[in-house]
């Protein structure tokens, strides 16, 4: 008889900040490290120590590369982890993109901050360096999916394809005879770009997402909503800014523009790319064309369509330029990046509309655009919100409320205990129900700092 202890130490009770620490007798394993984002409490949190001895992790497995789930990889290595970095070759490749550009975002708003004096810290400090984001990237390791791989006599884990981004993975660990499955973040079945997820058949011990667990993705034209909106921009003469995630959402997006303008439903409007760290993602889909379904003449011709911004210069030249155009920049919740830029010289103008795609967290700037908020602060200062503000739903990278259920309805065995996490409290309360009435299953809502005992 074994004894495993869970630790809860993020997206419990809220969907950032993913990390997962099972105990063992034979390995301690990390699930995912990512940033908490959001409410200023939550990331408050990103600054203290786990409270853990984090020299005793001996691997962290990655579900896949987005910031809430390897965020804080850095601070990691920086609090003495030693170990292996494990992921699927793209969510390594999408993590390094990612780490590196938010270590560099750290770096220059510490320097703004420090420069025009609106931090209370003196000086304000990066959460993290490029160079210790360099540091971390030499424990990645990279494995197949579908592969069982041994990490001792009695433990091994797979990752399973999961749709939702680039890379992203379910992992399946067997942990002295007890399945442990750890959903990461689901795809949707009907994904433009990827395929649909893989189901789990088997799970002893389930941990699931529930972004969307009480939701069912509106039935919208996302296509009709983007020439209506192109449209209207082109007879006000303003500007359409979409801010947007660098990963999955911007190359959705470039692909449903590019099929739009050569369906002739929108005319010849310029379309600016103003995302570095989305520029990067690209490059990933050309490197792993067997993890999507875009054919590489396909994406070669989407990318020529766009003008693809390189460098700040071309920032403000964009901005400058008086024709009516479509900007996409990151980041997808407003919370950074390029997007802060244009918002800051166009949001408050009337002829200016913003389209926010997908889920807009608490505490972030998209959620308060959303809510009507009729200003907004950023790098220190309140600007006035006169632009129209619109929202698409359906083009989240999650499955909803019944994607979910669909994900879970190949589990043949009943679990001993399901825990829901990566969610909001409303949507966690509504999932757990559904999943008790659809299946009887021992649902749980872990908190934060929650500690689990499991006999195996």
């Amino acid at each position: 008889m074994q004894k495993l202890k869970i630790h809860f130490l993020g997206a419990a009770g809220t969907v950032t900040g993913s990390k997962f620490l099972i105990e063992t007798t034979e390995k301690n394993i990390l699930i995912d490290c990512g940033m908490f984002q959001g409410l200023k409490e939550l990331r408050e949190k990103n600054w203290e120590y786990l409270p853990i001895d984090v020299s005793e992790i001996d691997v962290v497995l990655l579900t896949h590369g987005h910031l809430d789930h390897t965020g804080y990889l850095p601070r990691l290595v920086k609090q003495g982890f030693r170990g292996k970095i494990i992921g699927t070759a793209p969510t390594l490749a999408i993590t390094k993109i990612i780490l590196l550009d938010s270590a560099k975002i750290h770096e220059e708003e510490a320097e703004k901050a420090n420069e025009e004096g609106y931090s209370k810290h003196k000086p304000a400090e990066p959460f993290y360096s490029v160079e210790e984001a360099e540091v971390t990237l030499g424990f990645f390791q990279a494995e197949e999916r579908d592969q069982w791989i041994e990490l001792s006599e009695n433990i091994k884990y797979r990752f399973r394809y999961n749709g939702h981004i680039i890379g992203a993975t379910f992992i399946e660990l067997e942990i002295f005879g007890k399945a442990l499955v750890f959903s990461g973040d689901i795809g949707r079945e009907q994904d433009l770009l990827l395929f649909p997820p893989e189901k789990p058949e088997r799970a002893d011990y389930l941990f699931m997402e529930s972004t969307y667990g009480n939701k069912l993705h509106p039935q919208e034209s996302v296509s009709d909503k983007l020439v209506e909106l192109i449209n209207k921009t082109i007879h006000n003469r303003g500007n359409l800014i979409i801010p947007s995630f660098a990963v999955e959402r911007l190359q959705t997006l470039m692909f449903l523009l590019w099929k739009l303008y050569n369906e002739k439903r929108i005319p010849n409007i310029p379309i600016f790319i103003d995302s570095p760290m989305g520029n990067n993602v690209l490059s990933v889909f050309e490197s792993f064309p067997d993890w999507h379904k875009l054919p590489m003449k396909d994406f070669n011709a989407m990318n020529n369509r766009m003008n693809i911004i390189t460098s700040y210069k071309e920032t403000w030249e964009t901005i400058d330029n008086p024709q009516p155009k479509v900007v996409i920049a990151g980041s997808g919740m407003v919370t950074g990046g390029r997007v802060l830029t244009y918002l800051k010289q166009m949001i408050d103008k009337t002829n200016t509309t913003v389209l926010l795609v997908g889920y807009q967290a608490e505490g972030t700037r998209g959620r308060q655009l959303l809510e009507g908020a009729y200003e907004l602060k950023f790098f220190g200062k309140y600007y006035p919100v006169k632009a129209e503000i619109h929202h698409i739903e359906s083009l989240s990278a999650h499955a909803d409320q019944q994607g979910l259920l669909d994900w879970t309805s190949s589990i043949k065995n009943k679990p001993e205990e399901v825990f829901l996490i990566h969610g909001e409290p409303t949507a966690q309360d509504a999932f757990r129900v559904k999943l008790r009435d659809t299946y009887g299953w021992n649902v749980t809502i872990p908190k934060l700092y929650d500690i689990k005992e499991i006999i195996v």
